[in-house]
């Protein structure tokens, strides 16, 4: 009985070690994915990037000073 005991404890040891490999393994796929979307994100959030495309997409331009009204409260 002592024998199949342990067959059967070996056999579950080896499935959870399988379980935590495969878990790992996901964990630096996802610790990749989110380096490569923060420097992505950083990438797009550069302001001179935002500034050419508000200037070259959205017709968008810096006022002038004499455009600029200032509200007081």
């Amino acid at each position: 009985m002592s024998a199949l005991q342990l067959v059967l404890v070996r056999h579950k040891s080896r499935m959870v070690f399988m379980k935590l490999q495969t878990l790992q393994q996901q964990r630096d796929a996802l610790n990749v994915e989110w380096g490569q979307l923060q420097l992505e994100q950083s990438t797009l959030a550069q302001h001179n990037r935002i500034e050419t495309i508000a200037y070259k997409k959205l017709d968008m331009i810096m006022p002038t000073p004499h455009d600029i009204i200032i509200v007081k409260p």
